[in-house]
């Protein structure tokens, strides 16, 4: 077994100066995981085989855009033949490219949703959609100053300051306050942990009810949207209540608010379906999307929003009506290029049925952890997280979480930390993972929790 600090002088070339493997500091580990360096895309195989060959194989993907995980001669294909014909142009002019992304992308989103506005990140997607649900807002309820934006505690929408005011994550926040104002934030689908104290089903679905109540409260003329990721992913990887999202669409039409989901994470397959909203047949008014939407192979994220919406930016030029947003790249040839044909293999392979057969593969090894260390297991798809706990009890256990991911590092397993309390093992893998490879992360996630006093 080579050891982890002979696999980075392999993988680098150079002598390894980061944290030991032995350090149980969840920030040595985080600063170990900054020593790491691509070297090819060979290394990127998924769990294979403890490290051979020098590199890292990993249980990461989570909030990476490796739907596809490995080099597709197709997509590369696309990439240069675009950009020997049209590299870029200002995207105030037309081009076929981004043209075709953004038909494939209405045709393809959740119904209802058609018209597409290209930015670079996700990030710059959920900021785009901030930015349009307040001027939406104002043109569609003249008179009203609907500004406010509803998000949950634990979710995360972006660095930039309004996606970050919209960021529900303590941590992620603290150093840049005081940020946008009109943003608030509600208790999140947390049922393992609940922070109202209840217990499901007989909660009535509370947390959702809490946001009719913050409409209520703040007037729902002074409302503009409702931020939400179908599946709360760096904040605990937090799986809602069948019946939350339907009433949440019911709470947004009753007081004429607009819903937005981020998919940013979950789109494109990740959780069995093509979109997480698909789960509870909800539709929101606006979606964004973004890492899977090319698979990491070049940066793309689109904001996708209904007729209506698109229709109330329309008028004569002296009205101003027009979306007060721009984007240098958004919608670069090359990168709707790569979009497209990533596209076409999520779709002709029917990825997200393949996600569904990883997530039931991996999920029963997940669960059959018989470590008193091991709390809920959750997810959809290729999306899980399993709740540390101190034995006996609910309670977090960062510092089991800390050994468990330094156990499978040393091992060639790179799982991440997730949650308000650093105690949740995110386990997001690629789409197109093999049971092998599953079989061999699992064995060594089953050994870190054996290892655990």
């Amino acid at each position: 077994q080579q050891s982890v600090s002979d696999t980075v002088t392999q993988l680098t070339g150079e002598p390894f100066h980061g944290s030991s493997p032995e350090d149980t500091s969840r920030n040595r580990y985080k600063s170990f995981l900054g020593n790491l360096r691509v070297a090819s895309a060979n290394v990127l195989n998924f769990f294979n085989g403890n490290g051979q060959g020098g590199g890292f194989p990993t249980a990461r993907g989570a909030d990476s855009p490796e739907e596809l995980a490995r080099q597709r001669a197709k997509l590369v294909a696309a990439i240069t033949e675009q950009a020997a014909r049209l590299m870029f142009y200002s995207n105030v002019v037309y081009n076929d490219a981004r043209a075709l992304a953004a038909s494939r992308l209405a045709a393809l989103a959740p119904e209802g949703l058609r018209r597409v506005f290209f930015c670079n990140s996700g990030t710059e997607a959920n900021e785009t959609a901030l930015k349009i649900a307040r001027q939406y807002g104002r043109q569609k309820h003249p008179g009203e100053n609907r500004y406010k934006v509803i998000a949950r505690y634990q979710g995360y929408h972006g660095f930039t300051f309004g996606a970050l005011s919209a960021t529900g994550q303590l941590g992620r926040r603290v150093k840049f306050e005081p940020l946008v104002p009109g943003f608030f934030h509600v208790d999140p689908p947390y049922c393992y942990r609940c922070p109202l104290k209840l217990s499901y089903p007989d909660c009535g679905i509370a947390c959702v009810e809490e946001i009719e109540e913050l409409i209520r409260r703040e007037g729902p003329e002074t409302v503009a949207a409702v931020i939400a990721e179908p599946i709360i992913g760096g904040g605990g990887v937090i799986v809602p209540p069948d019946e939350y999202f339907p009433r949440l669409r019911q709470i947004c039409d009753q007081h004429g608010v607009l819903l937005i989901f981020d998919e940013v994470i979950t789109g494109f397959g990740r959780t069995g379906t093509l979109f997480a909203s698909q789960h509870w047949d909800v539709v929101p008014d606006i979606v964004t999307l973004a890492k899977g939407i090319t698979s990491g192979y070049l940066p793309l994220a689109a904001c996708v929003v209904t007729p209506e919406i698109f229709e109330s930016f329309l008028g004569d030029p002296d009205e101003h009506r027009e979306l007060a947003q721009v984007s240098t790249y958004g919608g670069h040839p090359a990168c709707c290029a790569a979009a497209l044909a990533n596209i076409d293999i999520i779709l002709r392979e029917r990825l997200w049925e393949n996600a569904k057969r990883v997530g039931d593969y991996l999920l029963r090894g997940l669960q059959s952890l018989g470590s008193p260390f091991r709390g809920e297991v959750r997810g959809k798809g290729a999306m899980f997280g399993v709740e540390l706990v101190k034995p006996g009890t609910r309670e977090p256990n960062p510092e089991a979480l800390s050994a468990v991911l330094k156990f499978a590092l040393a091992r060639g397993v790179i799982p991440l930390d997730a949650g308000s309390w650093d105690s949740v093992l995110r386990i997001m893998p690629s789409v197109v993972i093999s049971e092998e490879l599953i079989d061999d992360a699992a064995t060594v996630l089953e050994e870190a929790f054996a290892s655990l006093a």
